[in-house]
């Protein structure tokens, strides 16, 4: 372990050299390419709970529209610019993943998902994970360089040496420049390929188009088995991001996933079917008798309670099994909170250009506004001691997130773990205090909320700021950058995520749910508010009407119900997220987002302030989970699995499945046979297979988006499309669609395999 003065480690460019760092082009870039891809991240988050690092694919996007603004008489940016430009656009992904997985719960819980509301949420928990991680950088970047690794971080730094240009490259460091030549010499350190991002994003984008919009083959082929196996089945959502996904995050973890939704699937729904098609009555929580239901309404009614209790054991495990860490982390933060902060640097003339942060006057002062802005915050609902726990439980786990993500990674990272043991912790907290119900879930949420984006965004600034260091960036400009960043993101994915929840929001007629009818009174009602009818379905109804929340299961499901003036219900309105119907009156189809994340965080609010859950069900996905680590399988992972459809799942085991092969492959050359693992782990993270499948992951992301917002304005088109496609198209509907519609994706496939390979696209001298 080295100290923070030691003078055994020399960045790549030296603290006394001086060059163009914090630009505004630097910063604005980054944040449009954080916009895009904390878009694009919000989109998987929402159908899958997952994200994956956009570092790298910003870093590489940076050096290339840099390098080509160059060649028509634009200054190329210097490598120091290139890393505030990923910083920047860093946090747009780990906002998403916070946003995504928390604050659509607020919609299972009975309230309005509110543009202002969102927005808090994300721009407060941003800037307080940032604020909090800064005083922690010398005991973590630089006091334990060498023994904490940040491998996306680490990563990142090499991609932007080896994108650095020759003014970059005299500039460097002897050490560095030492190490450009024995790079040279092995073979390693190539230029990024930044064609191959573009293509993977143009491949995404095109490929979604056909697929979601020109309904070109079938988007989700699969196969229910009959007896003797009734209601068994699989499936697969042939999309580039999810295949993308697959692919990045690795085999193990994929496989894993994978064989969470195989139990589901073809274990758990078989075997409700087996002992419950007997009956001729709904068993609860399910609504209509099990020998009706398809595959996924026997997910909807029973297998997603017993996900979540397998989620929460996983979370818990994760938690426990990083105790040590927790506690050596908390220990280390506070010890060291003060290095090289005090007056023994201004003795000193002041710290060197690569020692200087933020001030801690800055950072207190900034904290302590945050926190009373979240007070004042109206839509948040918050009180004193629901402030006291942020700052509590934000400055434990983003302690915690950022060693981690040191130790495992970024996607490693257990967020969705530290979220529910906050969420665990307060709501228990509130219990003993008698709060229960009303605004008491927006308060317990709001705390859940601000916490995971704290602890997303505290893990995400500790990679950049890993980064940095290795380059010889000034950190001080970082947080900048990274603050900026995090605003321009927070800002405008709130809007985001509204509008993916609006488009594919269904208005169920109320004799499809309650064919006896239903009526509110005008104490359920929500005083003076009125609603109109969105989207497609306005045209057929011009109409205002009263909102009612509906809590309970009598009668008709839970949710929001729009009420004539004589009190009786007209439409259920279903929302695109979490939302169970996906067919209009009119016969259009829509696809509703999962968000399995925010599910978990709201049944943990419902199940501890109202105990109103089906405990058996919950308890049995909890000793699942148990059984899985017992068995040395990763819970969390596995519970994940279990939770998401398997049609989410197979093809991110499908990318992982590539990877495997590919990097067999790579450990044959004679250049990485003796890299170490974690050599080898940095060389394939930057490898072109990961480039392009980043690149999948944004386009196809970005496609759905685009689609998603264009399909109410363009419902008549799409109905047409959708029309013809059933009738004329026989990848689309037919008696041979599902496996037609294959083929399409098994070009993606092969394409991602030989890119990976360096059979395609490849540099002439790596060509193999």
């Amino acid at each position: 372990m080295s100290s923070p003065s030691s003078p055994r480690f020399e960045p790549f460019i030296a603290p006394e050299t001086q060059m163009r760092e914090f630009t505004l082009r630097a910063v604005l870039t980054g944040a449009i390419l954080g916009i895009v891809f904390g878009a694009s991240s919000l989109y998987l988050v929402l159908k899958v709970g997952l994200t994956v690092s956009a570092s790298i694919p910003v870093a590489v996007i940076s050096l290339a529209l840099f390098r080509g603004l160059s060649k028509v008489g634009v200054r190329d940016s210097t490598i120091l610019e290139n890393n505030i430009t990923q910083t920047a656009g860093s946090a747009g992904e780990s906002l998403a993943f916070g946003i995504g997985a928390t604050m659509p719960a607020i919609m299972i819980l009975g309230f309005e998902l509110e543009l202002m509301r969102v927005m808090l949420v994300a721009v407060l928990g941003g800037l307080l994970g940032i604020l909090m991680m800064i005083p922690l950088r010398r005991a973590l970047i630089v006091k334990e360089h060498g023994v904490l690794k940040y491998p996306e971080g680490t990563a990142c730094a090499a991609v932007l040496k080896a994108g650095a240009n020759s003014d970059d490259r005299a500039a460097a460091s002897s050490a560095a420049q030492a190490d450009i030549r024995a790079a040279a010499a092995a073979g390693l350190g190539a230029s990024p390929g930044a064609k191959i991002i573009f293509t993977g994003f143009g491949i995404g984008l095109l490929y979604k188009t056909l697929n979601a919009a020109l309904k070109g083959w079938k988007e989700v082929p699969g196969k229910i088995f009959g007896a003797p196996f009734n209601g068994g089945s699989v499936s697969a959502e042939i999309s580039p991001e999810l295949l993308g996904v697959g692919y990045i995050i690795g085999p193990r973890v994929a496989a894993i996933m994978c064989a969470g939704g195989a139990l589901s699937y073809l274990v758990l729904i078989p075997l409700i079917h087996f002992f419950g098609d007997g009956l001729s009555e709904p068993l609860l929580p399910g609504t209509m008798p099990i020998r009706e239901m398809l595959p996924n309404q026997v997910r909807a009614a029973y297998i997603l309670y017993i996900g979540a209790g397998a989620v929460t054991a996983g979370g818990i495990i994760s938690l426990i099994r990083a105790l040590p860490t927790i506690l050596h982390s908390v220990k280390a933060g506070l010890g060291d909170i003060g290095i090289g902060s005090g007056a023994a640097a201004a003795a000193a003339g002041g710290p060197p250009r690569t020692d200087r942060d933020l001030s801690l006057k800055f950072v207190g002062g900034g904290i302590v506004v945050l926190l009373t802005a979240i007070i004042l915050a109206q839509p948040l609902h918050m009180n004193l001691l629901g402030a006291l726990l942020i700052l509590a439980f934000g400055f434990l786990f983003v302690t915690v997130s950022s060693r981690l993500t040191g130790e495992i990674g970024s996607s490693s990272n257990p967020i969705s773990g530290m979220t529910v043991a906050t969420l665990l912790f307060v709501c228990l907290i509130f219990l003993i205090v008698g709060w229960n119900g009303g605004t008491y879930y927006v308060t317990a949420l709001s705390v859940g909320a601000i916490v995971c984006i704290a602890s997303s965004n505290g893990g995400t600034t500790s990679q950049d700021l890993k980064t940095g260091f290795l380059l010889g960036a000034t950190p001080r400009y970082q947080q900048l950058a990274i603050l900026a960043g995090a605003l321009f993101s927070a800002v405008l994915l709130g809007p985001i995520l509204l509008r993916l929840n609006s488009d594919a929001t269904v208005y169920v007629p109320i004799a499809q749910v309650a064919p006896a009818g239903l009526h509110a009174s005008a104490g359920q009602l929500d005083p003076g508010r009125r609603e109109a009818v969105r989207g497609p379905q306005a045209r057929d109804d011009s109409a205002t009407y009263s909102v009612w929340h509906k809590t309970d299961t009598v009668g008709a499901p839970a949710g929001k119900y729009l009420v004539n003036d004589q009190g009786d219900a007209v439409w259920l309105v279903d929302p695109g997220i979490n939302g169970v119907y996906s067919e209009r009156p009119d016969g259009s189809q829509v696809r509703k987002f999962a968000a399995p994340q925010a599910m978990l965080m709201s049944y943990i609010i419902k199940g501890i302030l109202d105990q109103k859950l089906p405990w058996a069900l919950v308890l049995l996905g909890f000793f699942i989970a148990i059984t899985l680590q017992m068995s040395f399988v990763p819970a969390l992972a596995f519970a994940v699995g279990v939770y998401l459809p398997l049609s989410s799942s197979s093809p991110i085991f499908i990318g992982g499945l590539i990877r495997w092969l590919v990097d067999r492959k790579l450990r044959q050359r004679e250049s990485h046979a003796k890299l170490t693992p974690e050599q080898f782990a940095e060389e394939s993270d930057k490898s072109p297979g990961v480039l392009l499948a980043s690149g999948y992951i944004a386009g196809g992301a970005i496609a759905g988006i685009v689609i998603a917002f264009m399909a109410a304005a363009l419902s008549d088109i799409d109905k047409a499309i959708t029309d013809w496609s059933l009738l004329h198209n026989p990848f689309f509907e037919g008696a041979n669609a599902d496996w037609l519609s294959l083929i399409p994706f098994g070009a993606l496939v092969g394409f991602l395999y030989f890119v990976a390979r360096e059979k395609l696209l490849a540099p002439k001298r790596r060509r193999s």
